[in-house]
């Protein structure tokens, strides 16, 4: 780092032929011999030409600023001492044990440029291929537009239809029948949810861990929002190193609020008692997963002493602020969300539960996830492939414009689909809606997982199993907090939905 800039490498795009500078420098390169049979050589680069380009303030020779870092890597096989000639061959790597013995050396070079202190950070900001983004927001906005419709026509019409003909069967007196019935009339149920009504809402298997996960999701989602606009309003600058990681860290913790009150809310809707272990389990259970897969990962990197590894002292740090905010915070939350009252349902639940029938095949939970959770995870595929190849690539990404479009289109996508799937299920008269909606929305962080095994093996090169584990297991994680996410936008969704329909019509 120059006065904040970065040193890096000009680079010229293949499709638009700019030039840009790519934020680092290559250590070495592959040397291919003209006979096939020899095996190609790998050459050092340990001669480094830095060119600092500096700017005049309003032409003031006297005021300069750095605009530009620029470095030049070459190999250079040093015979004896370093010296400033540039005609010495590559330095090749032999193969074997023998030691080779290696000098560095450096040239800095000072050039003046015509770009401004307030643009300087353009030529490393370079968008690779930006018709595929404009492309794919076209096409998912399409997919959105055709979702709403379809749920949209399913409330107006449909529903309105059912619901009309429910009240008009329970406003009918069987006695001016003249003796005909309801079926003969033309006015049978022909539809299957309302069937349902006294078990829709009855209290799902494990609604503690529901509860819980839907807390860490809400607090996820408002965390992630949060985060995209305060990028996208230019609060996180380029310059500043770390910012993304700590202000995500900071809204999460000062979140805790919100993921406490609505598991506690939640819980309470669902008739759970264990009300003291869902104010203990909402701050630690889901954090403390993340915390600990984060760790055992950084292990490795001790291992390998790396540069990268998490110092100890900045992990005690986290904790620190996790059990001093964070905790307290979830807990006045979960306190405030058993405090208030409780969300009734719009219908009774019936003592004895209702038989489900069976169901057709893509409604039955494999299919029915599988085909719910592609459609999200389609909304960001492409943001997903450019925000991995930032990571692995050394990129600068800051194409938040594009993922704050990306992420409301996700969350669109994933409450119509999951909406869908919830009314598709009642009309089976399927009343499990709740681990449903969840699941089948979350499955597109399964489908993370699988992108980011594809691009392990097509795209990104890792050496040795640290490599590799470090890999996977930073890509699990990322697509277990994406589960929970998507999983909370889908529940409450069809939590919505379902209480909607269900407090429209009239029940005896």
């Amino acid at each position: 780092l120059v006065d904040g800039l970065p040193a890096g490498q000009k680079i010229q795009d293949e499709l638009t032929g700019t030039t840009f500078y790519s934020p680092g420098f290559s250590i070495g390169d592959y040397q291919f011999t003209e006979n096939e049979e020899e095996d190609e050589k790998l050459s050092f680069n340990n001669h480094y030409e830095i060119w600092i380009e500096y700017h005049e303030v309003n032409g003031n020779p006297n005021q300069l600023r750095v605009v530009g870092v620029v470095v030049q890597p070459s190999s250079l096989a040093y015979t004896g001492e370093p010296d400033c000639a540039d005609n010495h061959p590559k330095l090749i790597f032999e193969e074997g044990d023998k030691d080779q013995d290696v000098y560095f050396s450096y040239s800095v070079y000072w050039r003046k440029s015509d770009t401004a202190w307030a643009t300087r950070w353009d030529k490393y900001l370079h968008v690779f291929d930006p018709k595929i983004h404009w492309f794919w927001l076209i096409d998912t906005a399409i997919i959105v537009i055709i979702l709403v419709l379809t749920v949209m026509s399913i409330l107006v019409r449909t529903l309105k239809k059912d619901i009309s003909r429910y009240n008009r069967l329970d406003a009918i007196n069987l006695d001016d029948l003249n003796g005909t019935s309801a079926i003969e009339d033309g006015v049978q149920e022909d539809s299957g949810w309302k069937l349902v009504h006294g078990d829709v809402f009855r209290t799902p298997s494990h609604p503690l861990l529901l509860s819980v996960l839907l807390g860490s999701g809400a607090q996820l989602f408002v965390m992630t929002g949060c985060t995209i606009v305060f990028a996208l309003l230019g609060f996180l600058s380029p310059s500043n190193r770390g910012s993304l990681g700590t202000i995500m860290i900071i809204l999460y913790t000062l979140l805790g609020f919100v993921g406490g009150y609505t598991s506690s809310r939640t819980y309470k809707a669902m008739q759970g008692e264990q009300w003291k272990v869902n104010i203990a389990l909402t701050p630690v259970l889901v954090p403390g997963i993340v915390f600990a897969a984060f760790f055992l990962l950084d292990l490795f990197l001790w291992a390998k002493q790396s540069s990268g590894a998490v110092p100890f002292t900045t992990m005690l740090v986290i904790v620190g602020i996790w059990f001093v905010i964070s905790i307290p915070l979830s807990v006045a939350g979960s306190w405030l969300g058993f405090r208030s009252p409780q969300i009734e349902a719009p219908v009774r639940v019936n003592q004895i539960p209702r038989q489900i029938p069976p169901v057709t095949t893509y409604l039955r939970p494999i299919p029915s996830m599988l085909i719910v959770g592609l459609l999200p995870f389609g909304a960001i595929f492409v943001e997903l492939y450019f925000i991995m190849s930032s990571i692995w690539f050394s990129r600068i990404y800051y194409m938040f414009g594009f993922l704050f479009l990306c992420y409301g289109l996700m969350v669109v996508v994933c409450a119509a689909v999951t909406v869908l799937m919830t009314y598709f299920l009642l009309c089976a008269e399927n009343y499990h809606w709740q681990w449903r909606s969840f699941l089948a929305a979350g499955m597109s962080g399964g489908y993370i997982f699988l992108n980011c095994l594809l691009y392990l093996i097509t795209k990104v090169k890792l050496g040795g199993l640290a490599g590799i584990v470090l890999y996977m297991g930073y890509s699990a994680l990322i697509s277990f907090l994406f589960f929970i996410l998507a999983g909370s936008i889908g529940y409450f969704a069809s939590w919505w939905f379902v209480k909607r329909i269900y407090s429209s019509i009239k029940i005896d």
